[in-house]
């Protein structure tokens, strides 16, 4: 749904975007939605938080139609038929790229669990099984010069955006070959190369990060006088990350220079164990944006195509230097907080209802309906994928653990750590110096 320059403008009334695509309509409705017309789900035990009534489109009123968009978009392209959005939003090549890079984001997560049980992987390992829509849908419109940030919950975005799936799972295991020679683990993927600038262990620390990338995006072109540096930051963080301080920070000070960010809340409805309905006053976060000048979008983070759009007209919008942008992905995931969690506390007909809503399988059905690609080609990569993680497992396995002395690398700004002694020696190369540490 390609909308005009001012689509995004943030003076702009968001509304819905009726959508006709294919999947099943009783099962295209969003859980947050049909809570939120109870007043009186804050009240009482966590069981009223969950669905009263069946998924119902003619029953809800609120993100009954799972995206939002500005106003323009919805009188620009009105859609129609299933065959008329295929024509208009992705061609064979881009379907099976789409395809490809869900497939490689559930497989070696899939492969991570059974990694970690194997105790291959060590401390909190936080899987993204369920959310690969909003990975595929936003990070493979980039270019590589574009940057992301990340959250603890980091390893699919970082083979979004072309980091080496053999990279990512050698620093799982902890292996001088990972992409931060093994000192960076789960929770902090970073790669120079692919501009992947961090995952980050506490909420909220990336998005400064993020901001302070887009600045430099900004200063290079305008001040620098690069003129083709148009390149964009994404910042991807949670529902929990929206309550906190540096969110609103950043978001003021990105409309204020009009930053090319784009800020996307990856909105799996639980913070930790914590419903997001429960500790949020106004649960719809893509209204924080308006607040702020800059556009708030809600898209349906289990639909790739929806997230695509919604994503296209973002990137668009801040390589035009308009500035930033706000977007809820409503999404969900199919597993507990971290592999340690043993998920108790979701109720189970709201993690069916989500899994019937599968966006790999989704996206599969929509191009099989459109003639997009043939079963044996998406068989094709599913046996791709499945090679390329094991043999990811397999070289990861196979690599060198990182030397002791590592452990006193890139902790300050001297590379060989803690400085120099008065004897004009490094402290790190006395004997004495390291006695007691672990080896890794």
């Amino acid at each position: 749904m390609a909308a005009s320059a001012s689509s995004f403008a943030a003076n702009k009334f968001l509304q819905p975007i009726n959508s006709t695509r294919s999947i099943d309509n009783n099962n295209n409705k969003t859980l947050l939605g049909n809570q939120l017309k109870d007043s009186s789900f804050f009240l009482g035990s966590a069981k009223k938080l969950y669905m009263k009534k069946p998924f119902s489109p003619q029953n809800s009123k609120s993100r009954s139609n799972g995206v939002f968009a500005v106003s323009e978009v919805v009188k620009d392209k009105k859609l129609k038929t299933d065959s008329s959005l295929s024509n208009l939003l992705i061609t064979k090549d881009e379907g099976l790229e789409l395809y490809e890079d869900m497939v490689l984001g559930r497989a070696f997560e899939d492969m991570c669990a059974q990694m970690y049980y194997r105790g291959k992987m060590f401390g909190f390992v936080h899987l993204y099984n369920g959310q690969e829509a909003v990975s595929t849908g936003f990070i493979k419109l980039l270019k590589k010069e574009d940057s992301v940030v990340s959250t603890y919950r980091d390893h699919v975005h970082a083979l979004s955006k072309g980091v080496p799936a053999r990279q990512v799972m050698s620093e799982l295991f902890g292996k001088t070959t990972g992409c931060c020679r093994g000192q960076g683990g789960s929770m902090h993927m970073f790669s120079k190369e692919h501009n992947v600038l961090g995952g980050f262990a506490f909420i909220g620390e990336g998005i400064p990060v993020a901001t302070g990338a887009a600045f430099t995006s900004k200063y290079r072109r305008e001040v620098m006088k690069e003129a083709d540096c148009d390149h964009v930051t994404m910042a991807f963080f949670g529902d929990g990350t929206c309550n906190n301080g540096q969110f609103f920070e950043c978001l003021n000070m990105a409309a204020l220079w009009k930053l090319p960010i784009i800020f996307v809340v990856e909105n799996n409805l639980w913070a930790i164990g914590m419903s997001h309905l429960r500790s949020t006053s106004d649960p719809e976060i893509w209204k924080k944006g308006p607040a702020f000048g800059m556009p708030g979008v809600h898209v349906d983070g289990m639909d790739v195509l929806k997230v695509r759009e919604v994503a296209k007209e973002a990137v668009a919008r801040a390589r035009r230097g308009d500035g930033p942008t706000l977007v809820e992905c409503e999404t969900y995931r199919f597993r507990g907080h971290s592999l340690a969690d043993p998920d108790e506390l979701r109720d189970p007909t709201e993690k069916n209802h989500y899994a019937a809503r599968d966006p790999i399988s989704a996206l599969k059905k929509y191009m099989f309906e459109n003639n997009l690609a043939s079963e044996a080609e998406l068989k094709a990569i599913d046996k791709k994928i499945d090679e390329l993680v094991e043999e990811a497992v397999e070289f990861a396995d196979e690599s060198p653990h990182p030397v002791r002395s590592q452990l006193l690398e890139n902790v300050f700004a001297d590379p060989k750590g803690f400085g120099i002694g008065p004897d004009g020696r490094y402290r790190c190369e006395d004997p004495k110096f390291t006695e007691g540490t672990a080896h890794v």
